[in-house]
């Protein structure tokens, strides 16, 4: 072995040094995060199969599906082609591309916390003057978001084994590269930016423009080939034909992308100085502008409520452009008709449509409040908050400024998803409206509890995504698969009327959103009584 080499090696492994250490203390930082994406994505999909088989149980109800796909673009664009009548390909089909964008969620969130919200913390600062190599803490956040992925493989591997076992391991992979794609992709952006939300902001960008990529290709094809379906990682995963064709070799566009952009966020890594960026940072407002304390919150969250908005009106156009289409898609489907009215009221099938889908962007909608309400956490814990509040401004008038901008974006949302649905149907601009107005209690009452935790229980705040993420879970799964009223009442949403279609109840309205009334001012009077942490 030549010196050089030998130098090279040992300055590779000094780069490295303490990547264990950092890995074992990001999982546990995670513990609870990363259970809990992992077993909401999982279960989404391991749900579907049954729920599959309630709906198109014989070979015409499936025949029919994929004449209906093959004839109808709009839905194309929405779920992707179907490649194969078996349950397996059905299931691939029906959540493949939301597993993988959610997988992609995960990661990103993961390696932003791990590597630009720690500098900008301070923290890895204090970290790095020890025993820990330059590229060590972007090591363990790329490790980090690959145990979450590799959990989730495992799972669906193990579930849908059932049927197929390449099938399912050549799903679950798929989901697995789209993750790491992602992953890398947060890396690279986490070394241009010195904001960690610009970061998590602009790779969530980026994951949706993946999304537009392929739902404008899936729409012009029918069996995925389009260019634009090949330049989005989604479109990839689709394109692996799980349970089908059994693509594998679409496997190393994720290895060629992943290795690709990791080599690019390492290089990046060791060409900067900790908290530093290559994107320079533009100078601040003038004082006056930010002269209070909710004018400082607009500051912090106005590109995320932008970001949130845009992408609630544009599904609201997409959704409201697929509604007339729903009764050609469901057909003479007892089974299906039967879910859209579990989900929707029992109204006519276009309104059951509409309630069941606006159903479900409020409970996206509860995400965003959640992200919205934790802000305060994160000011907190980077001590971010706390020069603010040594001056003359107390801690329940900082938090108001982020909980208004939480809950008064949340409406926002749902009104933008009226206007959206009511511009892509054509129709029903006042009972669209209402519909999508009336989800907006149960959604506060998921920001309440978290308003609740971050008060009362900082170092649980995190357990407010379990809440909503199992809220998620029951309000998208919990009907195809039949559960029972009592545990579907669980959701705040519900208790909720079943709008438009079915008769307004003011009653629930009330009730939820004096809970979340109650529980909001219990954390306040919490946060005003304990001690600030950091």
């Amino acid at each position: 072995m030549t010196a050089t080499t030998f130098a090279a090696r040992t300055g590779g492994s000094r780069q490295l040094a303490g990547t264990g250490t950092l890995l074992r203390f990001a999982l546990r930082r995670d513990r609870v995060m990363i259970p809990v994406w992992v077993a909401v994505n999982a279960l989404m999909v391991l749900s579907m199969p049954s729920s599959l088989k309630t709906l198109y149980a014989t070979p015409a109800d499936r025949a029919d599906l994929i004449h209906q796909l093959s004839t109808n673009a709009s839905l194309r664009a929405l779920i992707g082609p179907v490649f194969d009548d078996n349950f397996g390909a059905l299931t691939a089909w029906r959540v493949g591309v939301y597993a993988g964008a959610l997988a992609a969620v995960t990661s990103l969130l993961v390696v932003v916390r791990h590597t630009r919200d720690e500098e900008e913390s301070g923290r890895q600062e204090l970290l790095s003057s020890g025993m820990v190599g330059r590229r060590a803490p972007l090591t363990a956040g790329l490790l980090a978001a690959a145990v979450a992925n590799a959990a989730l493989a495992l799972l669906i591997t193990a579930g849908l084994a059932t049927y197929g076992a390449a099938g399912a391991l050549l799903f679950a992979l798929g989901i697995f590269g789209v993750g790491m794609v992602f992953a890398t992709m947060a890396a690279i952006i986490a070394q241009l930016t010195e904001s960690a939300r610009l970061a998590r902001g602009l790779t969530a960008a980026v994951l949706g423009a993946a999304f537009v990529l392929r739902a404008a290709g899936d729409s012009a094809t029918t069996d995925g080939s389009s260019i634009l379906t090949w330049l989005s990682p989604l479109g990839w995963l689709e394109n692996t034909r799980a349970f089908a064709d059994n693509h594998a070799w679409v496997l190393l566009l994720f290895i060629v992308a992943t290795a690709v952009q990791a080599a690019a966020a390492y290089t990046l890594a060791g060409r900067r100085d900790i908290g530093m960026s290559f994107l320079p940072t533009r100078p601040g407002p003038a004082q006056g502008k930010l002269a209070s304390a909710g004018a400082l919150a607009w500051r912090l969250q106005r590109g995320s409520v932008l970001g949130w908005s845009i992408g609630f009106f544009l599904a609201g156009v997409i959704y409201g452009g697929l509604t007339d289409g729903a009764a050609d898609l469901v057909g003479n489907n007892k089974q299906a008709r039967e879910m859209f009215e579990r989900m929707g009221g029992h109204a006519a099938l276009t309104d059951a449509f509409l309630a069941s889908t606006i159903g479900l962007m409020g409970l996206i909608a509860a995400l965003y409040v959640v992200a919205s309400v934790l802000r305060l956490n994160g000011e907190e814990t980077s001590a971010r908050a706390e020069p603010l509040l040594a001056a003359a401004v107390g801690r329940l008038r900082w938090a108001a400024g982020h909980l208004t901008i939480a809950f008064g974006g949340a409406a926002l949302l749902m009104l933008l998803t009226g206007l959206g649905f009511a511009a892509g149907y054509g129709k029903k601009l006042g009972p669209i409206l209402g519909a999508c107005l009336v989800q907006v209690p149960a959604i506060w009452v998921i920001g309440a509890v978290a308003v609740l935790l971050y008060g009362l229980l900082p170092r649980a705040a995190t357990a407010a995504w379990g809440v909503a993420g199992a809220v998620l879970l029951i309000g998208w799964v919990g009907p195809a698969l039949n559960l029972p009223q009592t545990l579907l009442d669980i959701s705040p949403f519900g208790h909720l009327p079943k709008m438009p279609g079915g008769e307004m109840a003011w009653t629930p309205v009330l009730v939820l959103t004096a809970l979340a009334v109650a529980l909001v001012t219990a954390g306040l009077a919490g946060l005003r009584r304990r001690d600030m942490t950091t």
